[in-house]
């Protein structure tokens, strides 16, 4: 990184990844000899799912079957640490760029171009020169290591969003939304109700190309335009006024 002073690495450190690959493994392990135990039990169970399965594992002699389920759940576990540690994210805090590292894909921010730094719920966010996101990471990285390094190189680190009282509710036809907005939040809306995170993303960076920047409370979207969104023409709603009565 570019600048003075020793950039600040800020991410989940050695006991997160003691606890991903070693605590979910041996959970894992733990729920696989369970279930191979009561196999029988939720195979008779007419609403269990995958009753095969769980007839095949209840027919197997000891001690395989009971093998086979802490090797099966501590795979499982391994798979679940792999995920994890994938979606883990590291900021590294210089004076001049911070660095965002998640799932082997790197990114850098200049500090001239970012105008706020916070944390919006689960989210790291950095503001640019047209108070847009430059950047929403989701994590669990905790708030005050977040504040105490930016601060500590001199980023404009606020307490929360200083345009929280900016966001106005969505709903359809909202009026003051950049052309073809609204048809963008309406597919948003659609992927946030099937909880496909992937396509909402996707759709969020579309409306912030517009101007168009989106806070989710639950399924809800509330929305705020940058101060370069294209504002909507409003159209002439005045109309030739009524000749008098002569009153």
């Amino acid at each position: 990184m570019d600048g003075y002073g020793t950039p600040t690495v800020v991410d989940g450190g050695a006991a997160e990844l003691a606890v991903l690959w070693g605590g979910i493994p041996v959970l894992g392990a733990g729920a696989g000899w369970l279930l191979s135990k009561g196999a029988g039990w939720i195979a008779e169970l007419p609403w269990a799912p995958v009753q095969g399965l769980f007839e095949l594992v209840a027919g197997l002699p000891e001690p395989q079957a009971g093998i086979g389920g802490v090797a099966v759940g501590a795979l499982g576990g391994l798979l679940i640490a792999s995920v994890g540690t994938a979606e883990r994210l590291a900021v590294t805090v210089g004076t001049e760029q911070v660095g965002l590292r998640r799932d082997r894909a790197d990114r850098q921010v200049e500090r001239r171009s970012v105008r706020a730094v916070f944390v919006d719920g689960k989210n790291l966010v950095l503001l640019g020169a047209d108070d847009g996101e430059l950047v929403r990471e989701r994590s669990d990285l905790a708030v005050d290591r977040l504040r105490d390094a930016f601060r500590a190189h001199g980023w404009p680190w606020t307490e929360g969003d200083p345009h929280r009282d900016a966001y106005r509710r969505w709903v359809p036809d909202l009026p003051g939304l950049p052309t073809g907005a609204d048809a963008l939040l309406r597919a948003r809306q659609r992927a946030l109700d099937k909880d496909k995170d992937g396509e909402a993303r996707e759709l969020r960076g579309e409306l912030a190309r517009s101007g168009v920047v989106i806070r989710d409370d639950g399924k809800r979207q509330y929305w705020r335009l940058t101060r370069a969104a294209p504002r909507p023409r409003l159209e002439d709603s005045t109309s030739a006024e009524p000749e008098g009565d002569g009153r």
